[in-house]
């Protein structure tokens, strides 16, 4: 495993587990959010796909996402590993639920710059609503590229719970 994707829903833990791996196997973690929204006002980055590719052009890395519909072919045709983070929306909510609610409380500064804001909280962009209502939609999404033949090379491991995340992970 040196090009990592690890996929899920909104508030499964990708980026915590991208993060994790990219220090435990020395690889560099990028996180996808962070590439797609570069300035204020959730302004979205028009290099979007020179920057995707100029980054899984390299030999080793890790990403948190299934990737944005402008890379995501890219993505999954350079990476050698998929790791997938299939928990059920009753693991999912409250993890979604607690980080959105600490970062409208806190005011933490997020991808560009920008912030969660309790106004936020009524829009369906919001990562709430977002998580719920593309919970099912993702998944399905996942699935199908799991089983596409042109990614059956892909070395894919699923975790349908973070118990059997966090013991594969002691393993690594």
């Amino acid at each position: 495993m040196e090009r990592i994707l690890v996929v899920g829903v909104t508030g499964a833990g990708k980026s915590t587990l991208a993060r994790t791996l990219g220090g435990r196997l020395g690889l560099p973690y990028h996180e996808m959010d962070a590439l797609y929204f570069n300035g204020p006002d959730w302004a979205v980055n028009d290099s979007l796909t020179e920057d995707v590719s100029r980054l899984t052009a390299e030999p080793r890395w890790v990403v948190d996402s299934l990737g944005y519909p402008e890379v995501r072919d890219l993505l999954w045709e350079r990476a050698d590993a998929v790791i997938w983070l299939d928990y059920p929306k009753r693991v999912v909510m409250p993890r979604v639920l607690r980080r959105s609610f600490r970062r409208s409380v806190t005011r933490e500064a997020l991808f560009g710059g920008n912030r969660e804001t309790w106004r936020g909280w009524l829009s369906r962009e919001h990562p709430a609503w977002w998580a719920w209502s593309q919970h099912g939609p993702r998944r399905r999404e996942i699935e199908r590229r799991v089983r596409d033949p042109r990614f059956a090379p892909l070395d894919t491991l699923r975790f349908d719970h973070p118990d059997a995340t966090q013991a594969w992970l002691s393993s690594v």
